[in-house]
C-alpha cells in the first residue's frame, strides 16, 4: 500500500509538473524588453536592465498624474456644466425646487451653453434628498429631467410619456426604497440627490405671455406622499403600507430671467477641479462608473475627504486644464471624423448623429414597418460627447430622434464655405431653400466663440427664423428661399428679421433649429446653402 501511495504521488507530481521548454531561450524578443535609453514624447527616459532611474520615474508620474487630470476634465466636463448651472442659479438667488422663468425668452445677457431665443424657459433643480418629489409639467412642453452628470432620466411634454397633454412626473432618488404608486404617475429613478428641470414651450401665435400663464397655471412641484393617490385601498388591505393624505400640490416660487446676468459655464482654470470637487462631495459616491471615477480620485478628489494638491500637483492640474480644455474647444470648433457633418462636402454638422444622446450606438432608422434600432457598438465617442458637453446644455433623446413631427433637430456650423472661420467683422449669408423642413418652426442663432452663449450684440436677440418675437420673421423671397445675413451693420436692402448683428471684434459660431423636423431633413432632400462671405 506504501509503494502504491508513493506511486501514485510521483504521477501527481509529475501532471502538475510544467511541461517542458523546447529549448532555452537565451535570447528573449526584443518587444518584451525594454532598452536602456528611451527617446519619448516626454523626453529621454534611461532604465538600467528595465527598472526606471529616479529621473525616468519622475518623469512617468508626472506625465500619469497629468493623464488623470486631463481626463479629469474631459471625461467629468458634463457634471461640472451642471455644477457650474446649479451655483450660477444660487448665485442668482435661485433656490432648489424654484423656477427661473424666461417670460420674454432669454437674451444675450445669460451665460448659457448655445441657449435659444424661441422658446419660453422654465428651468430649475429638484431636490430628491428628502424623498421623491412630484413635478407636475404643463401642456404642450417639450422638456426633459437630467441627473447631476447631465444624464437623461425622463423627457416631459411632447416627446415624454404624457405625448404633450402634461403629467404627473414622480421624481426617485437614491437609496430610496419606500413605497412607489401603482398608477398616477410617470415614475422616474434618478442616481443623482439633484435633478434639472429643463423646460421650453412655444409661443403662442408668436407672443410668450399666454404660454407664460399656461406654465404657471400647471406647473408644480412638492413632495411625494407615499400613503395618497397612487396607492389603493386594495393595497393597503394587503399590509406593509399605511394609508396617508394626499399631497398637497404647490405653485413653486418664480423667477425671472430675461435680462438677467448669470453665468452658468464651467472655468477653464485651476478652479474646475474645485468645482468638481464640489459636485463629488454633494452626490453620492457611487454615481459613477468606478473606471470613470478612477483619474478623478488619482488627482486627490474623493468623496469624504478634502481636496488640497500639494504644490506639484497643482502646478500640474494648472497644466493639464489648460491642454484639457484646448481639446474640447478643438473638438467643438474644428471636429475632425467626416461622419459627424450631415451632407457631403458641407459645414453643417452634429456630433449627435453617429452616436445618438449616449453617444455609443447609431439613432434608430424609422422605416415603414417602425423604429428599426442598430446593433450596441460597445463603446462610448468619447470626441463626441466632449465636443458636445463642452457646447451645449442638457440632453435628450429628443435632441436626436429621426422621428418626424417630434422633437427638434440642429445643425452647427463653425466655418465658412471656404472653409474659414467666422470673422465678425466681415458679411456674410446663408439661404434656406424653400419648404424648410420644421412643421413648428425654425431659426438660427449665433454664439459667442469664447462663451459659446448668444452674441451680444445691441439687437439682444442674435436670431432670425420664421418667428415673429422677439425679432420680425424673416421673410421669403418670391422663388420661396430665404436668405439670412450676418454683418455688424444691416445691409442696404435687406429687412430686419433677415439680417442678425455680428460684433466686428468677435468671432461667432451659429446653430440652425428645426422643431418638429420634416422628412426631407432626415433623407436630406432639404439642404441649406453654405454660409458664404460676402465682403
Amino acid at each position: 500500500m506504501k509503494k502504491l501511495q508513493l506511486y501514485s504521488m510521483a504521477v501527481l507530481l509529475t501532471a502538475l509538473a510544467p511541461f517542458p521548454v523546447m529549448g532555452q531561450v537565451d535570447n528573449p524578443p526584443a518587444s518584451i524588453t525594454t532598452p536602456d535609453k528611451i527617446e519619448s514624447r516626454i523626453g529621454t527616459l534611461q532604465f538600467n536592465d528595465g527598472a526606471p532611474s529616479e529621473a525616468t520615474a519622475e518623469k512617468v508620474y508626472d506625465h500619469l498624474d497629468f493623464t488623470y487630470a486631463f481626463r479629469a476634465f474631459t471625461d467629468t466636463f458634463k457634471g461640472v456644466s451642471m455644477q457650474a448651472v446649479l451655483e450660477g442659479f444660487e448665485a442668482a438667488g435661485v433656490k432648489d425646487n424654484e423656477i427661473l422663468l424666461f417670460s420674454k425668452l432669454m437674451d444675450s445677457e445669460s451665460l448659457f451653453l448655445t441657449a435659444n431665443a424661441d422658446t419660453v424657459y422654465y428651468l430649475g433643480f429638484v431636490n430628491l434628498s428628502d424623498g421623491p418629489m412630484v413635478v407636475e409639467t404643463p401642456p404642450n412642453a417639450l422638456g426633459t429631467f437630467d441627473d447631476m452628470w447631465f444624464r437623461w432620466v425622463i423627457d416631459f411634454g411632447r416627446p415624454g410619456p404624457d405625448r404633450g397633454e402634461g403629467g404627473k412626473y414622480l421624481l426617485v432618488g437614491p437609496g430610496y426604497d419606500g413605497y412607489l404608486p401603482e398608477d398616477g404617475f410617470y415614475v422616474a429613478h434618478s442616481k443623482t440627490t439633484r435633478v434639472i428641470m429643463l423646460g421650453r414651450s412655444f409661443l403662442t401665435n408668436d407672443d410668450p405671455a399666454p404660454t407664460v400663464k399656461v406654465i404657471k397655471d400647471n406647473l408644480r412641484i412638492y413632495p411625494y406622499e407615499p400613503g395618497g393617490v397612487g396607492l389603493s385601498i386594495a393595497r393597503y388591505l394587503e399590509g406593509g403600507v399605511e394609508l396617508g393624505r394626499n399631497a398637497e400640490p404647490k405653485k413653486p416660487v418664480y423667477h425671472e430671467g430675461t435680462g438677467l446676468s448669470m453665468n452658468t459655464i464651467p472655468p477653464n482654470d485651476y478652479s474646475y477641479y474645485e468645482m468638481l470637487n464640489r459636485l463629488v462631495q454633494s452626490e453620492p459616491a457611487t454615481v459613477l462608473d468606478t473606471e470613470l471615477m478612477g483619474p478623478i480620485a488619482a488627482i486627490g478628489i474623493k468623496k469624504g475627504e478634502e481636496f488640497t494638491p500639494n504644490a506639484r500637483m497643482k502646478g500640474i492640474l494648472e497644466d493639464a486644464v489648460k491642454v484639457a480644455n484646448a481639446t474640447g474647444r478643438t473638438l467643438g470648433f474644428s471636429p475632425r471624423n467626416p461622419d459627424w457633418f450631415w451632407y457631403k462636402n458641407s459645414q453643417w454638422w452634429n456630433p449627435l448623429f453617429l452616436g445618438g444622446y449616449n453617444f455609443e450606438t447609431p439613432l434608430p432608422e424609422i422605416t415603414k414597418g417602425g423604429a428599426k434600432p442598430y446593433p450596441p457598438t460597445g463603446y462610448k465617442q468619447n470626441d463626441a460627447r466632449t465636443s458636445f458637453f463642452y457646447n451645449a446644455t442638457g440632453i435628450t433623446p429628443a435632441m436626436a430622434m429621426r422621428l418626424r413631427g417630434v422633437g427638434s433637430q440642429y445643425l452647427f456650423s463653425i466655418k465658412d464655405a471656404n472653409g474659414n472661420y467666422f470673422d465678425g467683422a466681415k458679411t456674410y449669408k446663408v439661404t434656406l431653400p424653400k419648404d424648410i423642413p420644421a412643421a413648428a418652426f425654425w431659426s438660427l442663432t449665433l454664439y459667442d466663440n469664447q462663451t459659446r452663449s448668444m452674441l451680444k450684440t445691441p439687437q439682444k436677440y442674435p436670431r432670425a427664423g420664421s418667428q415673429a418675437y422677439p425679432s420680425p420673421a424673416a421673410e421669403q423671397a418670391s422663388d420661396g428661399t430665404t436668405t439670412v445675413w450676418f454683418s455688424p451693420e444691416q445691409p442696404e436692402g435687406v429687412k430686419r428679421g433677415n439680417w442678425i448683428q455680428t460684433d466686428p471684434q468677435k468671432g461667432w459660431v451659429i446653430l440652425l433649429r428645426l422643431y418638429s423636423p420634416k422628412e426631407s431633413f432626415f433623407d436630406k432632400s432639404w439642404q441649406p446653402s453654405e454660409i458664404q462671405l460676402v465682403e
